[in-house]
């Protein structure tokens, strides 16, 4: 029952009748399931969008919050659906960074060497650093900044929903940011393996290269196997170990958020459920030999999820909030996009 009444505490109270009890209050499911059907159906758009010719660049998950913010500054989200929105918003994702454990092993982070773990390890921590003070020199709001050098740095898309849910910004920041994060991931996706051969690289040497520095999980795999199959695949195993130190980059912003306040913030748990669950099932996952099919089911699950969550993000995305934002975040996510090129590019080569 406890964790069904948590469940409610991430479900607007507006989408129930004050006078029904708390304990009525979290058994309505009848008010989730309008706005998780309305999330569902923009997945589904978004999945299918992918075949048209030259959208397949994109991955469902930026297609799904185009599409929800379409939806909802054109024809507008009914109220009757916030309750479900919120539940995708909220559980969904949560669970969807949970089932990313599957995608990764110990044993591949010790695949590609010590000297490797430590450029991708240095990299995201200079990288963070540098988008986070940068932003606060240019005037960014300091949690659009967090959401920025968090997908930047770590894993794009995927990074920025579990960093929001310790830093709590506004849901026009994640879309602005997980836009950011696509647009410059993207032209790295297409600009790198074009720059492979004046740089003087070899196929680990751009393996380790895109894979410590491009943003998200598909545009690394893209960039990567353009190059070749080797390239291609440790490209992959350095993009899954930067994925796996966002439970510890998590828990470091749940930490500093609790130096700096004394309220609510303060008294969330240092490690959110969901990080220690992604750790967990990272250590089953290297230490159990998990069926082909059970990881390819997971990794569904996981597009899905996450699909559908940034669905519900772009739901309740207002356009004329998101302009109100300015080019200062623009400025700041393709900076960050050129230090973390060009930093770990130093690194590869002279490290």
């Amino acid at each position: 029952m406890s964790s069904v009444s948590h469940f409610a505490n991430d479900i607007p109270k507006s989408a129930f009748p004050a006078d029904l009890t708390p304990r009525r209050k979290s058994l309505n499911w009848n008010g989730i399931v309008p706005g998780v059907v309305l999330v569902t159906m923009i997945t589904a758009v978004a999945f299918s969008a992918r075949n048209v010719s030259g959208v397949a660049l994109f991955s469902p998950m930026i297609l799904a919050v185009v599409a929800g913010m379409i939806h909802s500054n054109v024809l507008g989200t009914p109220v009757h659906a916030k309750a479900g929105i919120a539940f995708s918003q909220k559980r969904l994702l949560r669970f969807a960074i949970v089932l990313l454990g599957f995608q990764l092993t110990l044993g591949q982070v010790v695949s590609i060497g010590a000297g490797g773990v430590g450029i991708v390890a240095a990299t995201l921590g200079a990288t963070f650093v540098f988008t986070i003070t940068l932003g606060r020199l240019i005037g960014v709001d300091a949690k659009l900044a967090q959401l920025i050098a968090a997908g930047t740095s770590i894993c794009g898309a995927s990074a920025i929903v579990a960093t929001n849910i310790v830093t709590d910004a506004r849901d026009e920041d994640v879309t602005y940011a997980v836009a950011s994060i696509t647009l410059f991931g993207t032209v790295a996706m297409l600009g790198f393996p074009l720059m492979a051969p004046m740089l003087g690289l070899d196929q680990h040497a751009f393996g380790l290269w895109a894979g410590a520095s491009i943003h998200e999980v598909a545009q690394v795999i893209g960039a990567g196997f353009q190059n070749g199959t080797q390239s291609g695949e440790i490209a992959t195993v350095a993009k899954l170990t930067r994925v796996a130190m966002l439970a510890p980059m998590v828990v470091a912003l749940g930490l500093m958020a609790r130096r700096r306040s004394s309220s609510e913030v303060a008294a969330r748990p240092p490690m959110p459920w969901f990080v220690a669950a992604f750790v967990a099932i990272v250590a089953l996952n290297s230490l159990v030999t998990v069926p082909a099919e059970v990881k390819s089911a997971m990794a569904l699950a996981t597009t899905i999820m996450l699909t559908m969550g940034l669905a519900a993000m772009g739901l309740q995305a207002d356009i004329s909030q998101l302009r109100s934002r300015g080019l200062r975040p623009l400025a700041l996510a393709f900076s960050a996009f050129l230090f973390i090129g060009c930093f770990s590019l130093l690194l590869v080569k002279f490290a």
